[in-house]
């Protein structure tokens, strides 16, 4: 596809939010935002109404702790039904935001359910019934979304899946009274056995996802240059692997020092090579493609993670053999750490970099909304370049 590239304003983008979305997809974007809505504004009256969940056949145990009893719950779902709404009337009106406030009730719903899961620490089959729904409302709604507002979106997600990987580790060990951040890795906290398996499988599903829309934020930023383009494809590649992850687990230190190790710690032994190997590759790549500064930064991101690699596998014979690690999980994390650091950093250089261009590649629906809002401007603009 051609492409035309000019200088724009924000104004200059400004039109009918329904612009590039086919007919269908603005219907179904309505039956979901309709169907969403009309389920969190009934559900969060009746668990207001009777915070005991006996309105709704549920009793409070099932949350875990995690609230006394529904009354939170229900006035968080209430207002997402409020917010939810407000989007289905946007959308309908044809607004100018109604893409954004499509995007902020669709997330906002997506958040619900990850939580909602995570402390129920199971998959039911209403999850699918309304959770589905969301999924294919975000996808009818990418085609709303400005393609300048899009990239900068995937390359927050860098930033947001490093804070959460963090958040993560450090919520799901205080779920696990005896584990030792000190002396035990983060593969023992989703081992078979392991009492915050579920609990680490549903809070990582989200990190995985930030991190594949964050490679490909870094692959679309590449434009014409070819290794920023592999370092972002091989990301794409890293983050698809954590789909892998909860297919492969490692059995606890007992099970393994006791012969009851089998096939799957062989694949999440292998995993973790191949993984290693990958993001090792975009470190490389992307650190070739960049300034010097971030050259020499990436340069001593990999001396690090090499010395703490290091020190993590002369550690690891003794999970296998229920043998004291006073340190491995130091060394682990230090590895860990420094590699989502060096995320957040090549994340806030391409946001950067993102800030400062004056101008843009044009898309079709871009090109579409720079028509309706002055056509006459447009013309004028194309006969100056």
């Amino acid at each position: 596809m051609e492409t035309t590239t000019i200088h724009y304003s924000r104004e200059e983008l400004r039109a009918p939010s329904n612009i590039g979305q086919q007919g269908w997809q603005r219907i179904t974007l309505l039956t979901v935002l309709g169907y969403e809505a009309a389920g969190c504004l009934s559900g969060g009256a009746l668990l207001v109404a009777a915070p005991d969940g006996r309105l709704m056949d549920m009793p409070v145990n099932m949350m875990h702790g995690a609230f006394p009893d529904f009354l939170i719950p229900g006035i968080i779902l209430f207002a997402l039904g409020i917010l939810t709404t407000a989007a289905f009337v946007a959308v309908l009106r044809r607004k100018h935001l109604g893409w954004l406030m499509a995007c902020l009730a669709l997330g906002g719903l997506a958040i619900w359910f990850w939580v909602e899961i995570a402390i129920l620490q199971q998959l039911h089959w209403l999850h699918l019934m309304w959770g589905l729904p969301v999924i294919v409302g975000g996808l009818v709604t990418i085609p709303l979304i400005p393609s300048r507002f899009m990239q900068k979106t995937l390359l927050v997600c860098g930033i947001v899946s490093s804070l959460l990987y963090v958040a993560i580790n450090i919520i799901v060990a205080m779920e696990w009274k005896a584990y030792d951040s000190a002396s035990q890795t983060v593969s023992e906290l989703s081992a078979i056995g392991a009492p915050t398996r579920t609990l680490w499988m549903v809070l990582a599903m989200a990190y995985t996802l930030l991190m594949i829309a964050f490679a490909v934020g870094v692959w679309k930023s590449a434009g014409e240059n070819r290794r920023l383009r592999i370092a972002g494809g091989l990301m794409i590649v890293y983050g698809a692997l954590g789909i892998l992850w909860p297919l492969a687990p490692m059995h606890l230190r007992e099970t393994l020092a006791a012969g009851g190790g089998t096939f799957s710690d062989t694949m999440h032994i292998a995993l973790a090579v191949v993984t290693q190997i990958i993001y090792l590759l975009a470190l490389g790549f992307a650190a070739a493609s960049l300034g010097k500064k971030f050259r020499i930064y990436s340069i001593a991101t990999f001396i690090v993670l090499l010395v703490f690699g290091v020190l993590t596998f002369l550690d690891s014979p003794g999970i296998a053999t229920n043998q004291p690690t006073p340190l491995i999980g130091v060394w682990e994390r230090i590895n860990i750490g420094v590699f989502l650091l060096w995320v957040v950093v090549l994340a806030t250089i391409l946001l950067r970099a993102e800030k400062k261009e004056s101008s843009i590649t044009i898309s079709d629906n871009d090109m579409l909304r720079i028509k309706i809002a002055d056509r006459k401007k447009l013309h004028k603009i194309k006969q100056t370049v």
